[in-house]
């Protein structure tokens, strides 16, 4: 039903109660009719002034969609309130019945209201917000929506590898974020840092093997460092946060068996596992062309020694 169809429901509503209370007069007539010219005043404004016409002038999808949720929220805090107004004559005879009756529904609702103080923290705080990706409770994903009571995210991870999508939805109580720690991979910056570890042999130029990864690492992610730099210069203002780097850099880890390579390098939150792959194979094909051997736990068996059984003679 079209927001013209329902605004006109309630202005007939409103009209019928008005016509009942001209002919028989009831102070419940007279209330009914007040409620229906209120609500279809504030649905006016809200719903179809606010929401349908300057909503549609925003051109970016996650201005307008915030814009949207605010004005849902308003549209139905503002309805309440002025219901209240209209239906309860003397506030002061019920304070203590409300109180009672208000402590009696959060004792046995608490964890809604839980999770309606969630939501509000969320949207005070701004801990995150639709389109970030986020961790909390074990639970990943990209943010879809977030309501009064739920917050919807695109999950990532769980059975698949790597940060790309498994295709459910999960639906996570506001309230979790007032006891639980939440990772945000977007807030402020789009970046994180990624690692490789690939062994190679003793028997190996390691400083050739060094220099040639190092040198592709630096290549695939020069773009990347360049955003990244940018956005720590960004934090150092907001936050407080020492000097750092955002270069490439692979330290070294000398074991029993071979030197582990430790490749550190930034990446895009969303292009972590396309960035890792892409490394992963251009440095496998420059240490095959440059006979650079990876070290393996596997064991070769070249030959067995000669054993000859000699039979015990008597």
């Amino acid at each position: 039903m079209k927001k013209e169809a329902v605004f006109s429901l309630w202005l007939i509503l409103a009209g019928i109660f008005w016509t009942a209370n001209y002919f028989y007069f009831s102070t419940y007539l007279e209330k009914s009719f007040y409620t229906f010219l209120v609500l279809s005043v504030i649905y006016l404004f809200f719903k179809i002034l606010l929401q349908e016409k300057i909503a549609k002038t925003i051109k970016d999808k996650k201005t307008k969609y915030s814009f949207s949720k605010v004005i849902s929220v308003l549209y139905i805090a503002v309805f309440v309130i002025i219901l209240i107004t209209i239906w309860v004559e003397n506030p002061q005879d019920i304070t203590v019945a409300y109180g009672l009756a208000g402590a009696g529904i959060a004792i046995s609702l608490q964890d809604l209201f839980k999770n309606i103080a969630g939501g509000v923290v969320l949207f005070l705080s701004g801990i995150y917000r639709v389109g970030d990706r986020i961790e909390i409770n074990e639970k990943a994903g990209d943010v879809m929506d977030i309501g009064i009571l739920y917050t919807t995210i695109l999950e990532i991870k769980d059975w698949v590898s790597g940060d790309q999508a498994t295709g459910r939805l999960v639906s996570i109580p506001n309230g979790q974020i007032l006891s639980n720690s939440v990772n945000n991979y977007t807030k402020d910056h789009n970046f994180i840092w990624d690692e490789l570890h690939i062994p190679i042999a003793y028997s190996n130029d390691w400083k050739l093997a060094h220099d040639s990864i190092l040198d592709i690492v630096k290549v695939q992610t020069k773009e990347t460092v360049e955003q990244a730099t940018k956005e720590i210069a960004g934090l150092e203002e907001k936050y407080y946060l020492d000097k750092r780097t955002a270069e490439p850099a692979i330290y070294l880890t000398s074991t029993d068996n071979w030197i582990s390579f430790n490749i550190r390098y930034p990446t895009e939150v969303r292009n972590r596992r396309f960035l890792r792959d892409k490394i992963t194979r251009l440095v496998l094909e420059e240490l095959a062309q440059k006979k650079i051997k990876i070290a393996s736990t596997t064991l070769d068996i070249v030959g067995f020694p000669d054993v000859t059984k000699k039979e015990n003679q008597k």
